[in-house]
This record gives C-alpha cells, sequence and structure tokens, in this order.
C-alpha cells in the first residue's frame, strides 16, 4: 500500500451545519478576486463532517460565477470519503443541489493541494484555526495563502453554530492581513459586541484594554445603544444609523450602505490588529 500523502495542520473537530457559513459565502460571491479571477477556483479547507458547506458554497457562488469550481479539502480521509459519498448522492439527483455542481474533495491542508498546480482565487478557511494558538496563526496564514493566484484572497474566520454572528480577516497572497469583517443577524441583535466571543483566532485574546480590536468593540456597542431611537424603523436601519456613527467618529469603515444592511462591517486590519 502507498504511503498516505503528508498533509499539514490539524484536522478540525469537524462540527457543520446547513447553511452556517452563508454570510461569509455571500461576501465571497461579491468579492474581486473571484469575480475577475481567470480561473475561478475556489477551496472549501476544511469543510469539517460534512460535505454540506462545499456544495453551499458553490451555489451561492456560481450565481455570480456560472464557471466557478469548488473544492473541498480535509485531513481526515474518513471525513473525504463521507463527502464523496454526498457527492454520489448528488450526481444521482437525490439531493437539492444541482447534479452537475462543479465540486470535488480531496484530502489536504495548509499545503492546498489541487490538480496540475491550479491556484486558487479564493481559500475559505472557517473555523479551523480555532483550536490552534495565536503564535500559529501567521504561518498558517502564510502558507495557505502562498498558493493562492495573483489578486487572490484567503477567507479565514469564524461563526457561532447557526452563523448569526460571523467575522473574518481577508488574507493577501503574501500573507499579511488586509481587513476584518463583522457580520451579524440584525433581528433580535442585543449588542454587536457579542462578536467578541467570535472573533478570528488572530484577535480573540486580545479583546482587553488597551488592545484595538477592543475599543473597535466598545465603540461599535456604544454607537448601537446611541441609535437606539432608530429602533422603530427597524434593526436594519438602526445598524447602518451605527455604522455611520462610527465613520463619523474617524474610525475607517470601508464598503456602502448595500453592505451594511446584511449586517456587515468592515475596517482595514491596521485599524483593530493586536498591539505590539
Amino acid at each position: 500500500m502507498e504511503p498516505m500523502p503528508t498533509t499539514e495542520g490539524r484536522a478540525t473537530r469537524g462540527t457543520t451545519g446547513t447553511n452556517r457559513l452563508r454570510r461569509v459565502d455571500r461576501w465571497i460571491a461579491r468579492h474581486s478576486a473571484l469575480r475577475s479571477a481567470s480561473d475561478p477556483l475556489v477551496v472549501d479547507l476544511g469543510f469539517g463532517a460534512s460535505g454540506v458547506t462545499a456544495l453551499e458554497l458553490a451555489a451561492r457562488l456560481r450565481r455570480s460565477r456560472p464557471d466557478v469550481e469548488v473544492l473541498g479539502l480535509e485531513i481526515d480521509p474518513d471525513r473525504v470519503a463521507g463527502a464523496i459519498d454526498q457527492l454520489a448522492d448528488v450526481r444521482a439527483g437525490r439531493t437539492p443541489f444541482p447534479a452537475d455542481a462543479a465540486v470535488s474533495f480531496a484530502r489536504g491542508g495548509f499545503e492546498v493541494p489541487t490538480e496540475r498546480g491550479r491556484r486558487p482565487a479564493v481559500i475559505r478557511a472557517f473555523n479551523v484555526l480555532r483550536q490552534y494558538d495565536e503564535h500559529e496563526v501567521a504561518g498558517a496564514w502564510r502558507r495557505m495563502a502562498a498558493r493562492l493566484a495573483p489578486g487572490g484572497v484567503l477567507v479565514e474566520g469564524t461563526c457561532d453554530e447557526l452563523g448569526r454572528v460571523c467575522s473574518w480577516v481577508d488574507v493577501a497572497p503574501d500573507g499579511s492581513a488586509t481587513h476584518v469583517t463583522v457580520s451579524l443577524r440584525l433581528a433580535g441583535l442585543e449588542r454587536p459586541g457579542i462578536v467578541a466571543e467570535r472573533l478570528p483566532k488572530a484577535l480573540i485574546h486580545r479583546n482587553v484594554p488597551g488592545e484595538r480590536v477592543h475599543g473597535f468593540l466598545r465603540a461599535l456597542d456604544r454607537e448601537w445603544e446611541r441609535s437606539a431611537a432608530l429602533s422603530p424603523f427597524g434593526p436594519v436601519q438602526r445598524w447602518i444609523g451605527t455604522v455611520e456613527a462610527l465613520r463619523r467618529d474617524g474610525w475607517p469603515v470601508a464598503g456602502t450602505r448595500s453592505r451594511w444592511r446584511l449586517g456587515e462591517i468592515t475596517v482595514p486590519w491596521a485599524a483593530v490588529m493586536p498591539a505590539q
């Protein structure tokens, strides 16, 4: 028997939920890294105990790039085998996903193996680094990002079990973080600072006084409270008021209302990065 190829990283906990990653999928679908890619290959790294997240990703992205291809990678060979069985059901028309879904599954980790050495336009690594130590994050970013095509993006982040509280970092091909995005379900939201429990690994232990991300979350909560007068107009208007107030206060908020109304806020990495 041939030896199993070496993979880099550790297997995820495997928790996977239908529709859990819809917020980040929606963000990727509108990203220039996908829309302008000459080869729209997207990698779902560490898909977990089920291949459903890769199948959902392909279904969402094909609306903006009909020629998108999604490769799901996992270190655990049993999970890969299970996802391949799921794909057989898809091909047979026994699932809600299109039988011709451009999805495949293989074993792999941070080395991001692809056929013929193809370089992905996007790598989504969600809920992968939570089990790592903070000092390991930068190296994992560099290793994954090095596999990207020019102009590509690594999207690394985390979310709660239902996908209602999410945050992620986008990382350039040179391994440097560029922006951080928080995405929240606004209906029933008590305060945006709840995302502190779901910050990316590079930030989750930095939510303490003196750190930039702590100041950002405090400012977000403060403006959310101040925008309570907009509540009769609905949580979306309250959120837009919150984001606009942050921008007026000098926070370098990116994007426009079309993104904010989805419960998103994006700021440059420099605005929240750990203090040295």
